[in-house]
């Protein structure tokens, strides 16, 4: 399973390699300036700036592009079909025997330029962006979740209420990627991250806290209260499995460990008792939730019945 460095810097690279790639590109259209020769049909087919490894790269993570920067990404996608139109249009002129439009030229290169240094710029921005954002799930990550408790303690202070720190592990996340591969597994993250997402009540937060781990923030007036977010978070994944297939389910369940934080508790301290409780669940059997501490009033974790037609891990 990789960090979430891992995951920014893998796609990093592939933004360097599409690049790469482009530029390998740039001296086949050189060497048909040279030589006349043709330099492909993914250069001089009207559809050649989705043909390259470039444009076809950037269509598939459009999606990503505009989370960190949509401005950005829509300038990046015209620079670059205008660069490809342009070039298409020299390289159609020398292979005809002419010399080529000086406009044409000016165009390739000024869009060229601007490419590259939007590309530049936006790198930047997703290197800052990834340390805050996940790019997998959309969820926050650790970057701010301090500054995020801090609000909370401020607000439960000032309304008298309490923090509850749900910290939610998937079952058998390994299983998840050994048995059908890490493309799946990546498919359960982010079906955990939107089940979070749905159940999450108006002035929660939720972080994706380090691999398959999240972290759920929410103030409540009592012990019970925050019993029930547990019980509705862990009972949301029983009954909302991961669609494989026409045919086929994954039942993606989770273990979580619930603390209430108190007024001059710091995170640290929180999140290591949260922590603590989960694993009691993980001991428990998974697929429940335990206390950090047992309140007088504990709801009974009760295993769900086994559904059919569904894979189990």
């Amino acid at each position: 399973m990789s960090t979430f460095a891992q995951e920014v810097e893998d796609f990093v690279s592939e933004l360097d390699a599409a690049v790469e790639n482009h530029l390998e590109w740039t001296r086949r259209v050189l060497r048909c300036a040279v030589t006349r020769a043709s330099p492909g049909d993914d250069v001089l087919a009207p559809d050649a700036h989705c043909r390259c490894r470039f444009g076809r790269w950037v269509t598939n993570q459009k999606e990503r592009f505009k989370e960190v920067d949509e401005a950005a990404t829509l300038r990046i996608l015209d620079h670059h079909e205008r660069m490809h139109a342009a070039i298409r249009r020299l390289c159609s002129s020398i292979i005809a025997g002419d010399t080529g439009s000086t406009s044409d030229l000016n165009q390739f290169e000024s869009n060229q330029k601007r490419l590259i240094d939007d590309l530049a710029r936006f790198k930047t921005k997703l290197l800052e962006h990834g340390a805050r954002r996940d790019f997998l799930t959309g969820l926050p990550l650790r970057y701010g979740l301090e500054a995020e408790y801090d609000r909370f303690r401020l607000s439960a202070r000032r309304f008298g209420k309490k923090i509850a720190l749900i910290l939610i592990d998937i079952d058998h996340f390994k299983r998840i990627n050994d048995t059908y591969g890490h493309g799946v597994g990546d498919l359960a993250l982010k079906h955990a991250a939107e089940i979070l997402k749905r159940q999450a009540r108006r002035g929660e937060s939720i972080f994706r806290f380090g691999g398959e781990e999240f972290l759920h923030l929410a103030m409540v007036d009592t012990a019970i209260d925050a019993e029930g977010t547990a019980i509705r978070l862990v009972q949301a994944f029983r009954d909302t499995p991961l669609q494989m297939s026409e045919r086929e389910l994954l039942r993606v369940h989770v273990s979580a460990g619930l603390a209430l934080a108190e007024h001059d508790e710091d995170m640290g301290q929180a999140v290591a008792r949260a922590d603590s409780a989960l694993y009691s669940a993980k001991g428990a059997g998974r697929n429940c939730w335990r206390w950090a501490e047992r309140p007088v009033h504990e709801s009974v974790n009760r295993r769900p019945k086994k559904a059919a037609k569904c894979c189990r891990l």
